[in-house]
């Protein structure tokens, strides 16, 4: 069995952030991945951040993967990759399985939950043709592979994974027929929009995909209007021409791990749905369990850095590795970080869902210590 004082789960923007502030303040940190090359999301994010100089804005998302790789073999994280762990126990074991063999457990003193999320399917006739995949899949192709999976592509959903996966295709080569929207608005912030727009690509609002037809493969896309009720109406359909359709319908975090370990679990739409919940420093209901990133509420990289970063360093001062007030010094400026990230017409509901996810987690904590007290 090894130990070590952390152990992170996941090597994606939170999981590289988390690492970093633990080893930078002394911690010996393990960070496990389950694919061969760290950095989750971040390398398939070919477009420039936006917001704050702190925020890395101006700064395209494989380059900041790179510069938290860097940092990480700078502190002398030891990293797993091609890593998998499936099981997690209470005295913070996890068991792990390497190069698709079970190989050995890992006890850590603290354990980071960054698991992230996983893509919302949607289900219409033909939708199991080949050529229809998550947006997530096709954003892997074309940006960590190289490859592209079709030529003519019909996007389901006008969130941000949505819009930019559209730009992102016709950076590829691709031509993009048309998104597809339930909604009467599109979902994604309006900066990614406008760039589809001057693209001349048409945005179907208050649409939906009735079904997909082909043989073998993805041919034709039949796209129907929808009522106040959301129900099609009969006589609107119209037919697209195809190879390839993308669903970008949303993400849900993904808390597996998390129940395994016992962690009470709430509730947001706001933020991908149910979710583990957390205090202000991420930590769960569950003593020495964190979570940061996706799998904390779905939002952006940015937040999900922030995030991982004040696990880290409230791990290192609970290990004895900062002071308290070097900590809570640390912790202030982030919190300050994550404030402005959730402000603004989309982050304010954000902001206030994970300030309900807190109090709930505090409400918890209180009534615990309430029954604890009166057993004595």
């Amino acid at each position: 069995m090894k130990k070590c004082d952390v152990l992170v789960i996941g090597a994606g923007p939170a999981g590289l952030c988390c690492a970093i502030e633990a080893a930078r303040a002394g911690a010996d940190v393990i960070l496990i991945d389950e694919n061969r090359r760290p950095g989750g999301q971040l390398f398939k994010q070919i477009h420039k951040f936006f917001g704050s100089k702190q925020h890395k804005a101006g700064i395209r998302g494989f380059d900041i993967g790179i510069e938290l790789l860097e940092e990480v073999q700078r502190y002398e994280v030891n990293m797993l990759l091609n890593t998998v762990a499936y099981g997690i126990f209470d005295d913070k074991t996890v068991e792990i399985v390497k190069d698709e063999r079970i190989t050995d457990t890992i006890q850590g003193k603290k354990i980071l939950l960054a698991t992230g999320a996983i893509e919302n399917p949607v289900a219409f006739p033909g939708w199991t043709l080949p050529g229809v995949m998550g947006a997530g899949a096709a954003q892997t192709m074309i940006n960590i592979h190289r490859v592209l999976p079709g030529r003519r592509f019909v996007i389901l959903g006008t969130g941000n994974v949505g819009l930019i996966i559209a730009y992102q295709l016709l950076q590829a080569g691709a031509d993009v027929i048309a998104l597809v929207e339930a909604a009467s608005k599109i979902g994604g912030y309006q900066v990614h929009a406008s760039k589809i727009r001057r693209a001349g690509i048409p945005i179907f609002t208050s649409h939906t995909i009735k079904e997909v037809k082909g043989n073998m493969q993805v041919e034709e896309v039949v796209i129907v209007q929808l009522d106040d009720s959301w129900k099609p109406i009969e006589g609107t359909e119209r037919t697209l021409s195809a190879d390839c359709v993308c669903i970008a319908a949303g993400l849900h975090p993904s808390i597996e791990l998390a129940q395994m370990a016992g962690c009470a679990l709430g509730f947001s739409s706001e933020l991908g749905g149910h979710l583990p919940l957390h205090n202000e420093d991420m930590e769960t209901t569950v003593d020495g369990i964190y979570v940061a990133g996706d799998i904390a509420g779905v939002e952006e990289a940015s937040t999900a850095m922030e995030e991982g970063r004040l696990a880290g360093i409230d791990m290192a001062q609970k290990l004895g590795h900062l002071s308290k007030d070097k900590a809570q010094d640390k912790k202030e400026k982030i919190r300050e970080n994550l404030f402005a990230l959730r402000s603004g017409s989309f982050g304010y509901l954000r902001y206030k869902a994970k300030l309900n996810i807190i109090q709930t987690m505090e409400a918890i904590k209180k009534n615990q210590e309430k029954k604890q007290w009166s057993y004595k």
